[in-house]
């Protein structure tokens, strides 16, 4: 992972918003079809992974941004490709987002989507740190939020810091449904926490019931 002095010029960086990769306009619904956003730091890998391993193979497309160093996303990504129903993968630029695939965030850059025409594909983008993070959920959400809309839903797992709460709030206002991780089950609940204290978050679970929910919510709503 990152070295002590890394850490430490990273907090003397200025914390930019998503503004700074996107601005926010909210596009109408070109079609009904679901997709799920996750973003996660601290305890986000055991977290996601319990996550991905209750989806069944036929869910939605799962977009996820974890904090983590550019070196460890591809393998992370392969292992819970081995274990899971569900296909997972690094996000490649440019990539069909396609259901039954999860598409994970390289280290090095900030995932997006975009619509061309009634589909959804996958953009990368190597602009500056937003909450002092790339990949960060904020721009992931944000993405959500402006193309994605009522189709979209939002899941914020443990981590520390305010990554993504702004940008589940957008996701929620773009008529999105959105998930917090609970306190009881996070390895650090700060994320989780501000994105609840915004009024982003519709439902609070434990982590080993997300799944569960996620899919009861996408059934209900089709």
């Amino acid at each position: 992972m990152s070295s002590p002095a890394d850490r430490k010029t990273d907090l003397l960086q200025p914390s930019l918003s998503a503004d700074s990769i996107l601005p926010l306009h909210i596009h109408p619904a070109g079609n009904t079809e679901k997709l799920i956003f996750v973003g996660a730091s601290t305890g986000g890998t055991e977290a996601i992974k319990l996550f991905l391993l209750g989806l069944p193979e036929h869910c939605p497309s799962v977009l996820i941004s974890q904090h983590m160093p550019e070196a460890f996303t591809k393998p992370f990504a392969e292992r819970l490709n081995g274990l899971c129903r569900i296909q997972v993968k690094e996000a490649c630029k440019g990539e069909s987002i396609l259901p039954g695939h999860a598409y994970i965030a390289p280290g090095h850059s900030h995932l997006l989507i975009r619509r061309t025409g009634t589909h959804y594909v996958a953009e990368l983008n190597q602009g500056p740190p937003v909450n002092r993070h790339r990949p960060s959920v904020d721009v992931l959400f944000r993405s959500a939020a402006n193309f994605a809309g009522k189709n979209a839903l939002g899941v914020i797992l443990t981590g520390m810091g305010k990554d993504g709460a702004s940008g589940m709030l957008e996701m929620k206002q773009a008529g999105a449904y959105n998930f917090a991780q609970d306190e009881a089950s996070c390895v650090v609940f700060g994320m989780p926490r501000e994105a609840i204290a915004l009024g982003g978050v519709d439902e609070i679970i434990a982590i080993e019931d997300m799944a569960r929910r996620v899919m009861h919510h996408i059934e209900i709503s089709r």
